[in-house]
């Protein structure tokens, strides 16, 4: 069956960011036809999303917390020699939770199944022939490779598991590192979702994009046993590859794709250059899309890659420190930077998570003793001489 057809916004990708745009279309333009299109059987595939508390406004966590499937007051951090409970809430959103609420808003605008052949600034076209017209397309189909972007990577499996007996945990450890260090700078995250249910993941900062998922399922099922946690079962699994973002030239990633094409997500750069964190960047830019006066095609491209560049070129300070953690410091001794990190004060933390960083926690950052060597942290410093350093090596 064709479902070829027309609408004023078409929507590439049904990942968080083109569902949240979606959503909030939907609801603040009724007036503007949307369609969005993904080539998975549901909207945002298998995933888990989080934020912390502080990473959203109370305006913008009133609609958010329709997604939100478990919200701790409070979260912890386990290092070799320091650890830390912090009283900042922490939130999760789950696909299947994405769909639930997204999908039935849309109705015949949700287009699943749909393997995507051709972004224009008018169109998409599907690899069936089918072709979906549109006054305006937005690109959210996740990240891609760039020659301008010198990255490393987050790499992680996360399974959801049920255990014979309770854990124990009351609220999630974001980073346990007193795991042996492999592959880069490696810790286990734990969400605790019932008594005796959590996602464990095996997460590890590496200059590699290659997932060992066998070697990360070990990680999972060790660090469960060392905790004394007997797996009764494993009720799903995810994983992921998510880009860390150490030097780039965002003028020429973003003239890589089509001019009329708006662009979102990933697609545009919007995560956390540290952390990788992209979920409160996908919210804000639903929140403006759907808050922009003029809906044409141009005038979205103009806009989407306006908010990219300058949160880019604002978020210099956060590649700084990733290159400091990949490149001034030994793959066994990145977790000393981040133990260093938490021992700052409480809001120095929620600011940095929340990519609002001013001068003063910079300097705060930067204080003191280097925990990597003083030559190697002063060999960071260029983000230019480092991209082009990047590109080179590519060669």
């Amino acid at each position: 069956m064709s479902i070829s057809g027309k609408a004023d916004i078409a929507i590439a990708g049904g990942g968080l960011s083109g569902a949240l745009i979606a959503y909030r279309l939907r609801l603040e333009r009724p007036d503007v036809s949307v369609t969005l299109i993904e080539q998975g059987a549901s909207l945002g595939g298998n995933h888990t999303w989080s934020f912390h508390g502080a990473d959203v406004s109370a305006e913008t966590y009133s609609w958010l917390s329709a997604f939100v499937v478990h919200r701790w007051t409070r979260q912890s951090v386990r290092f070799p020699d320091y650890a830390r409970d912090l009283q900042t809430s922490y939130c999760s959103i789950s696909s299947s939770r994405l769909h639930h609420v997204v999908a039935p808003l849309l109705g015949d605008g949700l287009v699943l199944n749909a393997q995507i052949e051709s972004v224009e600034p008018d169109s998409v076209g599907l690899s069936n022939g089918d072709v979906i017209e549109a006054k305006a397309v937005i690109d959210a189909r996740g990240a891609k490779d760039s020659k301008h972007l010198a990255l490393g990577f987050q790499k992680f499996v996360g399974q959801e598991i049920e255990f014979d007996a309770p854990h124990g945990l009351d609220a999630p450890i974001i980073m346990d590192a007193t795991v042996p260090q492999e592959d880069g700078y490696r810790f286990i995250y734990v969400l605790p979702f019932s008594d005796r249910t959590a996602l464990v993941e095996d997460t590890r900062y590496a200059d590699g994009e290659a997932l060992d998922r066998d070697a990360l399922r070990r990680g999972v099922s060790d660090y469960c046993a060392a905790q004394g946690w007997a797996i009764s079962k494993i009720i799903r699994e995810e994983e992921g590859v998510l880009p860390i973002a150490l030097a780039g030239d965002i003028d020429g990633y973003l003239n890589e794709a089509d001019s009329g094409v708006a662009q979102a997500g990933m697609r545009a750069a919007l995560f956390h250059p540290l952390t990788g964190y992209s979920l409160p960047d996908a919210v804000a830019l639903a929140e403006l899309i759907a808050a922009q006066p003029d809906m044409s095609g141009p005038a979205l491209a103009r806009f989407s890659r306006d908010h990219a560049a300058s949160l880019w070129k604002r978020r210099g300070f956060y590649r700084l420190l990733s290159r400091m953690l990949f490149t001034a410091a030994a793959p066994e001794q990145r977790y000393k930077v981040l133990q260093r990190f938490y021992r700052l004060p409480q809001p120095l933390i929620e600011r940095f998570y929340a990519g609002a960083t001013h001068i003063g926690d910079q300097a705060r950052i930067l204080a003191g003793k280097p925990p990597v060597p003083v030559g190697r942290a002063l060999g960071c410093l260029s983000e230019d001489t480092y991209l082009k350093s990047a590109m080179t090596a590519q060669r």
